[in-house]
């Protein structure tokens, strides 16, 4: 099959390949980020790259990227066990997951897995089975979760791209940290075969990687789409909604001014940033979900067979909060789901009057480990706001993407919104803000 190749050169894929595994043998004895490498068949995929690539043959843009997946994501043989040593005598899975299959067969050479948050249940990262990732910037601070392993992992350049899922933040708050790029697709886009699920209804596949292009790509593949390029959208008129109000309050200084330099540096292109208000849906969604979050109500039914039978061996700032969902009666969820339906189509007409929205990834830049490690009623208060600009997107079944602020002391993450389904024409809206906040 001969496709579109990356327009960039590259070197030898087997020689970066060797390179990156001589990097993490260095520090094995600490090894944080990975917690499976599959170095000889990661070896055989690179020459198979190369060895096309001496004959000017391409699988795709992927063909010979470096890539790692989530620890919750099926590899035949072996058992998933997102993040948490309850599930190691799970049985092995009998096949790749979807997503990772459709990686292979475009070329991608499958590193490892890397670690995250145990099931996926938290925006900090913190994993006490497995160690906590150093923030890539910053290894005395937080990766973000709950694909906190991914978002170091590229911003480190041991990967390429890597691939998360994200539930209420899990793609894009890593990312924001380690100051890469994450796109959160709308839910179901990518199929979620052979991903280990946290919640049913919110969950969703996404790539973390240097650039919006590699997202792009990547998203394409896992989608089962042909590979094509992204169509430039001006700046020009671009209408920007801007939901001042709760998902802006206690902002850190450092994020805020990041934030509002780089709407400044759009309208000066020509965008149109108007200050939109969305407080009555935030708030009816707020009280719909009071009683528990969706995420938590089904992750009590995903894990009921050993949340409390093996929570000795389960976090406990994890086991805790799903197995107290376990009690939520079956008429508060189901109610809890039709309102949710209600708000979904609510604001999808809302955002009609927009392109995008914008606005701070999360409120804050990566914060200290040890504080929230020590302090379990600082680290829930923290994980709450972390969460709140981006679990929006989830419940309201829209897509989003985490650029990259440039200039800034720390990490800041610039999130665009767009409506159910405008996955590839937000990518190309980012594309074309990635460039004019680079320029």
């Amino acid at each position: 099959m001969i496709a579109q190749q990356r327009p960039h050169g590259m070197t030898n894929v087997r020689n970066r390949l060797e390179d990156i595994l001589q990097r993490l043998k260095a520090r094995a004895s600490e090894e944080r980020v990975y917690l499976t490498l599959y170095p000889e068949s990661a070896r055989a995929a690179a020459d198979a790259a190369d060895a096309r690539r001496r004959c000017g043959i391409s699988l795709g843009p992927l063909d010979g990227l470096i890539v790692s997946i989530k620890d919750l994501f099926d590899v035949a043989g072996e058992t998933t066990t997102a993040g948490s040593i309850a599930l190691r005598d799970h049985p092995p899975a009998q096949k790749d997951a979807m997503a990772v299959q459709r990686l292979r067969q475009a070329g991608a050479v499958i590193l490892g897995k890397t670690n995250m948050v145990e099931f996926a249940f938290s925006g900090i990262g913190l994993n006490p089975h497995f160690g906590t990732p150093g923030n890539a910037i910053d290894s005395e601070r937080i990766p973000g979760g709950s694909s906190s392993g991914a978002g170091v992992a590229v911003a480190e350049g041991t990967s390429d791209i890597s691939i998360g899922s994200d539930t209420g933040g899990s793609v894009r708050i890593p990312a924001a940290f380690n100051g890469v790029v994450g796109f959160k697709p709308t839910a179901r886009r990518i199929p979620l075969q052979g991903a280990f699920p946290l919640s049913y209804s919110l969950d969703s596949v996404g790539p973390l990687g240097r650039n919006v292009t590699d997202c792009a790509w990547a998203d394409s593949v896992m989608a089962g789409e042909p590979i094509a390029p992204l169509s430039p959208i001006p700046l020009d008129a671009l209408r920007i909604g801007v939901p001042r109000g709760r998902l802006f309050a206690q902002t850190e200084a450092l994020v805020s001014d990041a934030f509002e330099e780089s709407l400044q540096r759009l309208s000066r292109l020509g965008a149109r940033i108007i200050d939109c208000d969305l407080e009555d849906l935030l708030e009816q969604m707020a009280e719909a979900t009071a009683t528990a979050s969706i995420a938590s109500v089904e992750a009590s039914e995903i894990h009921a067979d050993w949340i409390e039978t093996r929570a000795e061996m389960i976090d406990p700032r994890v086991q805790k909060w799903i197995a107290l969902r376990r009690n939520v009666p079956a008429h508060a969820y189901i109610r809890m789901m039709r309102k949710r339906t209600q708000l979904i189509a609510q604001m999808d007409k809302q955002l009609s009057a927009f392109d995008i929205l914008a606005l701070p990834t999360t409120a804050i830049p990566a914060p200290l480990t040890a504080p929230l490690v020590a302090d379990e009623k600082l680290y829930n208060k923290t994980d709450t706001l972390i969460l709140r600009n981006t679990t929006p997107v989830n419940q309201f079944d829209l897509t989003a993407i985490s650029l990259p602020l440039p200039e800034v002391t720390r990490p800041v993450g610039l999130m665009l919104v767009a409506r159910h389904g405008d996955d590839r024409r937000l990518l190309s809206i980012a594309k074309s803000v990635e460039s004019a906040l680079s320029s």
